[in-house]
């Protein structure tokens, strides 16, 4: 063993690799030292950066992505770029097989890049924040979180969804926490023979009681269509919190129904109307123009049509 260990060393030009590895000592230092100049540079930087970012009124999920994941990974990528062209490693191919590699994943993670560019826009744009009651993808509820993939609500059901940040940008949103206050619409129908101004008068009495109804702008009660069977009317209240507002959809609906009863106003439900008309004695009375006296004495071969004869069976 000693012996062959001794001959790998003869083969071996140990003045050669010392020479080579003294010369290639301040080229792999100069790297190292790159490298940790951009991990400090980042590590002052880091700060500074998540202050200005937060003072420009990003979110802070989006903060944290743009700082701890961008920038950093930016700063550590030009920073092996130039420790591995130090070396003298071919920096050019090896960023031309990362571009390759790049496209393939790119392709095979398309949808989490879509859902990921999505959130990026809504942290941008702010349609909405966490706490904000919002209608989107035929899901009402709360915001509870806020990804870069992914936005969770909670409904009043206590579920918990989750929707991809590419569905929130493609579908119609409502925010329904924006402005605050909010007006909810109440849609009641009383008979065409009641009397409008009384019943206006009843349901503004009603919800004009209710503790959760703002008292400016004040409650109204409008026409909004001539129904079938019913004028329909629409009583409209204003809340101070778009959490209240299914809860006082059903109170208004309930306290407007109760007032209605107790003030005898009918709340008709759809309903169709048939007229119906004698016309037996206009049937003859045409038919006599036809079987009058004349036809009578001619023979009364066309009255006899019109009267019905009985049928019996043959014998």
């Amino acid at each position: 063993m000693d012996q062959l260990i001794g001959q790998i060393i003869e083969k071996i030009d140990v003045q050669g690799l010392v020479t080579q590895l003294v010369a290639f000592l301040p080229d792999l230092l100069t790297a190292v030292a790159i490298l940790i100049f951009f991990w400090i540079l980042y590590s002052l930087t880091r700060r500074s950066a998540r202050a200005v970012l937060i003072r420009a009124g990003f979110h802070e999920a989006l903060v944290r992505l743009l700082v701890n994941s961008i920038y950093r990974f930016a700063l550590i990528i030009f920073g092996l770029v130039m420790a591995a062209s130090q070396v003298g490693i071919n920096v050019g191919a090896a960023l031309a097989g990362i571009g390759v590699a790049g496209i393939a994943i790119g392709f095979a993670a398309q949808d989490s890049l879509a859902n990921t560019l999505a959130g990026f826009m809504i942290f941008w744009d702010k349609p909405f924040q966490v706490g904000d009651y919002i209608t989107v993808a035929k899901q009402y509820g709360q915001v509870q979180e806020i990804t870069m993939r992914t936005t969770r609500i909670r409904t009043n059901q206590n579920t918990y969804v989750v929707i991809p940040n590419k569905v929130i940008i493609d579908e119609v949103l409502v925010n329904h926490s924006k402005h605050g206050e909010m007006r909810i619409d109440i849609a009641v129908g009383i008979a065409y023979k009641e009397s409008i101004p009384q019943a206006r008068e009843v349901l503004l009495a009603a919800v004009r009681k209710l503790p959760q109804v703002a008292a400016q702008p004040e409650p109204e009660v409008a026409v909004v269509e001539l129904g079938a069977s019913s004028v329909n009317l629409e009583v409209r209240v204003w809340i101070e919190s778009a959490a209240d507002e299914k809860p006082v959809s059903v109170t208004v609906l309930e306290a407007s129904k109760l007032a209605l009863d107790a003030a005898g106003i009918e709340i008709p439900f759809p309903h169709m109307q048939l007229f119906l008309e004698d016309i037996r004695d206009q049937v003859w009375n045409k038919a006599t123009r036809f079987t009058g006296p004349e036809g009578l004495a001619a023979g009364g071969q066309s009255a006899a049509r019109l009267v019905p004869t009985a049928s019996h069976p043959r014998t």
